[in-house]
């Protein structure tokens, strides 16, 4: 992206967060950051755009009417890259999607798509959760599966959950008949990375219960982190992905019971940008494909249940 069209991209952020360091949280960058790029964007426009008190960065007056034709360039922007033929039935879709999401989702609800509306493209876009709602907020995808964050989305934002994912505590099989609590206060622990969405979650659980864990290995690739449990690297909080496939040979996923908690993935729009009745069905196809996907859910592990455990 042009650097300029960035540096507008982060305004608009802070316009709606209130503060860099709210908008740095939401976008992925830190604080000085943002506010290096606010100062170039003052800088080449010729006039201030915020009237700074404290921490808080209210815009002025050229503020307001920046943030306007702003969201206009940044929406104009992200059209370029959705041509449409010469008889208006086709352009491209940026969908923003979360590793898991590839495979147990967006399979099924692009064949769908693809069925009804040929003369489109999908241009899938990886990433995580966090970098993937930033896209949408921007215009940059028209709409991503990601892990519900922990905070509130803008109100420009629409959420629709698609599953939600019990975690469970995933171990070496031998380790089977050990009451789930005892094993991660024990054994070495492989955290799910802080850094996304889901290990937020992990680490809000342990402090909920009191947990104290031993750290070993922080990864942020599931299937990653289940093979090193089938290693004997340790125990790990995983969610129950369909995404993530089987699990490997010698690992046992040991239910929570009464202190389960879950992992919700969503899809997230931007509602002031359903530009095509095209987007709207590809939205409708993805959900669709989340709701057969729970009517008949796949197993990970060798199809073997859950075993019981308690705490």
């Amino acid at each position: 992206m042009n650097p300029m069209l960035r540096e507008l991209t982060t305004f608009i952020a802070v316009a709606r967060h209130g503060t860099f360091a709210g908008a740095g949280a939401h976008i992925g960058l830190t604080q000085s950051a943002v506010s290096a790029q606010m100062q170039r964007l003052e800088a080449h426009l010729g006039f201030a755009l915020f009237d700074r008190t404290g921490r808080s960065a209210t815009l002025n007056k050229a503020g307001r009417h920046t943030l306007e034709l702003a969201e206009e360039l940044i929406a104009l922007y992200a059209r370029l890259a959705e041509p449409e033929g010469e008889d208006g039935r086709g352009g491209t879709l940026a969908v923003g999607a979360i590793a898991s999401a590839h495979a147990a989702l967006l399979p099924d609800a692009i064949a769908a798509f693809r069925h009804t509306l040929p003369a489109w493209r999908i241009r899938l876009v990886p990433g995580v959760s966090l970098n993937l709602l930033a896209q949408v907020d921007a215009g940059e995808a028209d709409m991503a599966v990601i892990i519900r964050p922990p905070f509130s989305m803008p109100s420009e934002l629409r959420w629709r959950t698609l599953v939600a994912e019990p975690f469970v505590l995933l171990a070496p099989a031998a380790k089977k008949r050990v009451a789930w609590r005892e094993l991660i206060e024990t054994q070495p622990f492989i955290r799910y990375d802080r850094r996304s969405f889901g290990g937020r979650q992990v680490d809000a659980f342990l402090r909920k219960k009191r947990i104290a864990v031993s750290d070993a290995i922080e990864v942020d690739e599931l299937q990653g982190i289940a093979q090193l449990v089938a290693r004997g690297m340790g125990v790990a909080l995983l969610p129950m992905s369909s995404g993530i496939g089987a699990w490997p040979r010698g690992v046992i996923a040991l239910d929570l019971g009464d202190d389960a908690f879950h992992r919700e993935i969503g899809l997230v729009e931007h509602a002031r940008r359903a530009r095509h009745d095209a987007a709207t069905h590809l939205a409708d196809c993805i959900v669709q494909a989340a709701k057969d996907k729970t009517t008949t859910p796949d197993k990970p592990a060798s199809k073997r249940p859950l075993r019981k455990s308690s705490a």
